[in-house]
């Protein structure tokens, strides 16, 4: 792209001299030719202005010397009779077609080519008749010279004009060229797995425009993938939960193989049912971090979270106490909601003792949901921490939704340990709204 670029320029430039120096050159020619007829003319008026005199009273003249004004052409002087003989100055002894028609008096002044001279011969007057003619010369190699050294700087101007349109492409090629190689190695290092690549700022508002979709592309996918890889740790530590219970109920199910096997199989089939929600949750989140607001049936979701309460305590020998205390309406995702409740049942089955209990409460503006067990008392440790083993993401997850929906998760009480929920209510207090 650079050679093309820098050829093309170099080309342009070529072509805009040649098209300009060809006129310029004839244009140049003629003004010489012009130049040296009006400078041959000047000294031929003012040696025929000097010897008018002298021709008219049958003298033989003399060639005045001219001074610099009138001698600039530096060219030969002669004066010839009106039979086109030289009587005196540097000339032809016989004059030639110049001289003799300047004799004839047809004309003012005559031009033209004799041998390898510019000749131009005016008559000299007494009344109407010709008493001479001066013939003023140049040699054509002095008028060639002249316009050729004109010529050869006009070629050296342009071969200058061209060596700068060389450079001055090389330079922007190289400001043009620079910033796109930077930024297909940004691309590079982009599809090679480094987000963090991003594109160059060249002052050129194009080049920028793409540097910064670049730069916006890189986020898009390293938030993408960040998403995706959370997701897949989340989602992993979700489905242990109904996984968890749906175990349990089958190895309890073994361990009793007296009991009625068709109980077994529809708690079975609930936690399957219960499993393949979490599935549809865990998918609906990750496709959009917030999942679309609903006002919360609590009755519906209280018997939700006593199932797969139940599903995960009953086979460890542990109690579920579901309690409501005048709860308010809330307006959330329902889906984000039962994947929060369902991370603290699994917390206090996997981790607490004795009974569950879970309170549904009145918080002023919001739904406060208590999850409580009889375990023991967690101190000044972090419950939101993830450790090594992976453990925490699951409550960590759990705040990050509570927090999607406008509310809060928090450790109320670390003995007995109590995790509060709070969610927005759908309809404050009329304190509140003042």
């Amino acid at each position: 792209m650079r050679r093309r670029i820098i050829s093309l320029t170099v080309l342009a430039a070529l072509v805009a001299t040649v098209l300009f120096a060809l006129p310029l050159g004839i244009a140049v020619m003629q003004y010489y030719r012009d130049d040296t007829k009006a400078d041959l003319e000047r000294a031929a008026d003012t040696v025929a202005l000097a010897v008018s005199a002298d021709l008219k009273a049958g003298r033989t003249p003399v060639v005045p010397l001219l001074d610099h004004e009138d001698d600039e052409v530096g060219g030969e002087v002669g004066i010839y009779g009106p039979d086109a003989r030289l009587l005196a100055g540097h000339g032809p002894a016989v004059g030639g077609p110049v001289e003799r028609q300047a004799a004839s008096a047809t004309v003012d002044v005559v031009l033209g080519e004799e041998g390898d001279e510019v000749a131009l011969a005016v008559p000299v007057l007494s009344g109407s008749r010709v008493t001479g003619v001066v013939r003023a010369a140049l040699p054509m190699s002095e008028l060639r010279l002249r316009v050729a050294l004109t010529w050869l700087g006009m070629a050296g101007l342009a071969v200058a004009a061209i060596g700068v349109s060389w450079l001055l492409a090389r330079r922007f090629t190289t400001r043009l060229v620079r910033p796109l190689e930077e930024l297909a190695a940004a691309a590079g290092r982009l599809g090679d797995g480094d987000f963090t690549a991003r594109g160059p700022r060249a002052g050129i508002a194009e080049i920028d425009r793409v540097g910064e979709a670049l730069d916006a592309t890189a986020v898009r996918i390293g938030e993408t993938l960040e998403r995706e890889r959370a997701f897949s740790a989340e989602a992993s530590h979700q489905l242990r939960t109904p996984l968890t219970g749906l175990r349990l109920q089958l190895e309890a199910a073994l361990e009793t193989p007296d009991a009625d096997p068709h109980a077994a199989i529809r708690a079975g089939i609930a936690s399957a049912d219960r499993l393949e929600r979490t599935i549809e949750d865990l998918l609906a989140l990750g496709r959009e971090r917030r999942a679309p607001q609903a006002e919360l049936d609590l009755d519906a979701f209280l018997e939700e979270v006593r199932q797969a309460g139940e599903a995960l305590l009953t086979p460890r020998g542990r109690a579920l106490r579901i309690t409501r205390d005048d709860p308010p309406t809330a307006r959330v995702a329902a889906a984000a909601v039962r994947q929060v409740l369902g991370v603290l049942l699994d917390n206090a089955a996997t981790h607490g003792r004795g009974t569950v209990t879970v309170v549904a409460r009145d918080a002023g503006d919001a739904l406060a949901i208590d999850v409580a067990d009889e375990g023991p008392d967690l101190g000044e440790t972090d419950p939101f921490a993830t450790a090594p083993s992976g453990h925490g993401i699951g409550l960590r997850l759990a705040r990050s939704l509570a927090e999607a929906e406008g509310g809060r998760l928090r450790l109320s009480r670390p003995d007995p340990p109590t995790f509060t929920v709070l969610l927005p209510a759908a309809d404050p207090p009329l304190s509140l709204r003042k």
